[in-house]
């Protein structure tokens, strides 16, 4: 546990003013059934919170993306096995999304996030789940970072051109070519993130590159072992060279071995004491939720077949929901936007104070743009 380091929320915290506009603000799950749509905070909280992997789909509340308690969406920009065409044609429909929406904006800079607050709107960062619309053409890195990328994890759970990924082939690594990517990023300002990526890789990725890299949504697979969280040794090459630990509420990540009920936020704040105390302070964890704006899509199968990946929801999908658009695929407790309130309660309630829940929530995130994108 840390320190109580402040009393500006305690005060409001302590009153019955701020649990009366939780009670009328915060829906529950059973009243919801569509995660992809969020109860709205008449009052902002506080915070600067950075949600660092998140989808937005067509049917999106987009007027109220900014009253969700939420000021930046790390956004899934596109498929995660387009190709450049598919790359090119998402990327841009985040300007546009920007130029019909006018609490919406597209950080580029730390800054534009900070102003967003100040301004009472939401801030889209450009993030891409896989490098797969890289090819084998260095220059587009370049190229989608004047349009606005941001953040890139270079394999999607499978295994490319530039690394392996998560539930594919795990102990290649890089690719020569993948060293000159993670270079490149490196050179233009897009950030690295090492989640769905192959064990060997992420480290790989970690040492050769110059910045901090993130994980944008795993878990320590010391508390819930899953082959889609990471080890000590994960967290430890990341934290130690100033990078953040995106940590996921999402259920099949929370979930631990041999349970059988709807993972809860308590489990969750286990995990950011756990990454917390491995790393030795609170300047390292962030908040990846892997939610949606708007309708999740059914998967789609191949009915020719599909290869034999590494499954990790089974138990989750049997024991607690299969269905991708139901909030229980979060948490109990924090299966919607606005119940990141939740979050500080217990974060507050664990002995951290008002700065080190500054930091979990989007703090130490910006400091690694400040400090990655220039």
């Amino acid at each position: 546990m840390l320190r109580m380091e402040g009393a500006s929320l305690l005060a409001e915290r302590s009153g019955e003013q701020l649990d009366e506009r939780r009670a009328a603000q915060v829906s529950k799950a059973e009243s919801r059934p569509n995660r992809g749509f969020h109860s709205i905070l008449e009052q902002d909280h506080p915070y600067i919170f950075i949600d660092s992997c998140m989808q937005i789909w067509p049917d999106a509340d987009f007027a109220n993306a900014h009253r969700h308690g939420v000021t930046g969406y790390a956004v899934t920009a596109w498929r995660p096995l387009a190709d450049v065409d598919g790359a090119l044609g998402g990327c841009m429909y985040w300007h546009l999304l920007a130029r019909l929406h006018p609490n919406i904006v597209v950080a580029v800079r730390a800054e534009d996030i900070r102003q967003a607050k100040e301004q009472g709107k939401a801030a889209l960062i450009i993030a891409a789940q896989g490098g797969d619309w890289i090819g084998y053409k260095l220059h587009r890195i370049e190229a989608f970072q004047r349009l606005g990328l941001r953040m890139v994890l270079l394999a999607y759970n499978r295994t490319n051109h530039l690394c392996d990924g998560l539930i594919d082939r795990t102990k290649s690594g890089l690719t020569r070519f993948g060293h000159k990517v993670v270079e490149e990023c490196n050179r233009v300002g897009v950030l690295l993130d090492c989640t769905h990526t192959g064990r060997r890789a992420t480290l790989e990725i970690m040492e050769r590159s110059e910045h901090p890299c993130v994980f944008s949504h795993s878990n320590p697979s010391a508390v819930a072992r899953s082959v889609r969280n990471i080890d000590d040794e994960q967290i430890k090459a990341c934290t130690e060279r100033g990078g953040v630990i995106g940590l996921a509420p999402w259920g099949p990540a929370v979930m631990r071995p041999g349970t059988q009920h709807w993972p809860t936020l308590d489990e969750f704040v286990d995990m950011i004491d756990y990454v917390v105390q491995l790393s030795g302070s609170a300047d390292h964890v962030g908040i990846g939720t892997d939610m949606s704006l708007g309708s999740y899509p059914d998967h789609s199968r191949d009915p020719w077949g599909e290869p034999d990946y590494i499954g990790y929801t089974k138990d989750y999908d049997h024991h607690v929901t299969s269905n991708l658009r139901s909030p229980k695929r979060a948490l109990d407790g924090f299966c919607e936007y606005p119940q990141v309130l939740n979050l500080v309660d217990r974060l507050l309630d664990r002995g951290y104070g008002d700065r080190d829940v500054a930091k979990v929530l989007g703090e130490n995130y910006l400091r690694v743009f400040e400090q990655v994108w220039g």
